[in-house]
């Protein structure tokens, strides 16, 4: 199993995930993104100008912007799962491949989400955007520090023989300083005028997108990580028969 390969299966098993991220977006966030555009065009009232690109032009644009994102995300993906299978290539890769999903999901999205929630067209000045980029790429580098340091703790409380509760919980307290030390990054304080029904209903879809995105991939990965296990199983009965 080379390092090639695994990129390629996490790469295909990316833009696969990708995929299906997008059309959850298209058929359940637009709707509520167009709400919020309407509400944008209201407010500006006569002064604003026509859109660039056309909403049909921007739908497609989504489909590949996630699709080229799952993709890159799905071959860093196969990286780590790379490095990770190096250590132990007897691990079932299922197992594996849904777990560092689960730690991509709560590093990279969940813990960022929860400290700075994904905002509708229309929230957020253009003097705070370059602001608003800088700390969520720094939430992203906590987040992912956070779920590396529960792995870490976790790996090392198992070869200690520490009982199960605190194999358990230890991580769990790790995930809640790193989610304080989010927290201690600035707001933009730009106000939100977007109705609460209408913002929440945004960020949740969005979340959802997200856990799309990853599921699709651990799922996408592990299985093809079983049917080539399977494969290479098959290859050597051939041989020893």
């Amino acid at each position: 199993m080379t390092l090639l390969s695994l990129m390629g299966r996490g790469g295909l098993a990316g833009a696969c995930a990708g995929a299906a991220s997008a059309l959850v977006s298209l058929l359940l966030a637009e709707p509520v993104i167009d709400r919020a555009i309407e509400l944008e065009h209201a407010a500006a009232g006569a002064g604003h100008g026509a859109e660039l690109f056309t909403r049909d032009t921007q739908h497609v644009g989504l489909l590949v912007s996630v699709i080229l994102a799952g993709m890159a995300i799905g071959l860093l993906f196969g990286l780590v799962y790379a490095v990770l299978h190096r250590r132990d290539p007897e691990a079932d890769p299922w197992g594996r491949a849904l777990r560092l999903a689960g730690a991509g999901f709560l590093g990279v999205s969940l813990l960022p989400f929860l400290r700075f929630p994904t905002n509708p067209p229309g929230v957020g000045s253009e003097a705070t955007q370059q602001a608003r980029t800088v700390t969520w790429l720094a939430a992203i580098v906590i987040g992912l520090a956070t779920v590396s340091a529960m792995g870490l703790v976790a790996g090392r409380l198992a070869r200690r023989g520490a009982a199960l509760p605190v194999r358990h919980l230890a991580p769990v307290g790790v995930a809640l300083l790193g989610l304080a030390v989010l927290f201690l990054l600035p707001s933009s304080g730009d106000e939100i005028g977007t109705p609460a029904d209408l913002l929440w209903s945004f960020r949740l879809l969005s979340l959802l997108a997200s856990v799309v995105l990853w599921a699709g991939l651990g799922v996408g990965f592990g299985l093809a990580g079983l049917r080539a296990e399977a494969s290479v199983g098959a290859v050597a009965a051939r041989a020893g028969a």
